[in-house]
């Protein structure tokens, strides 16, 4: 039913509930686990009192999203078929670009559960993917 399973991430505490819960879908149906992360490249920034310049974001974001892949793969099952990505541009968009080009069957992803102010303000990624997502999404609240 499922071949190619998609486990985004953004290193925050909690992927261990979304990764436990991919990592049975991948068990149950022999299928690869696709771990992406994506550096938001919205936030972007080149300011003199920060210190950073574009490149150094870049590179500083760069190794935080190829460690939250690192610690997500380290949560699934080491029986399973993973592979692992990290792409720049914005979340929701690259995560269903993901799933178009590399046709994957379900999207297994955490949600913070955000509400009121906090979610008007901040969005959420998942509720988006959920929304125009071409496949199934599983969402696991972290």
């Amino acid at each position: 039913m499922y071949d190619h399973i998609l486990l985004p991430t953004d290193g925050s505490d909690g992927i261990a509930a979304a990764a436990e819960h991919a990592g049975n879908f991948a068990q149950s149906f022999d299928a690869t686990v696709h771990v992406l992360s994506v550096l938001d490249t919205r936030n972007r920034f080149e300011s003199p009192t920060s210190g950073l310049s574009s490149e150094a974001w870049t590179e500083a974001e760069s190794e935080r999203a190829t460690e939250a892949v690192e610690d997500t793969v380290a949560e699934l099952p080491d029986a399973i078929a993973v592979e692992t990505v990290v792409r720049e541009g914005v979340p929701r968009t690259e995560i269903l670009e993901y799933v178009e080009d590399e046709g994957i069957d379900l999207v297994v992803m955490g949600t913070h559960g955000r509400t009121g102010l906090d979610h008007y303000l901040i969005g959420s990624v998942a509720e988006k993917v959920v929304r125009r997502s071409p496949v199934p999404v599983t969402t696991v609240r972290v």
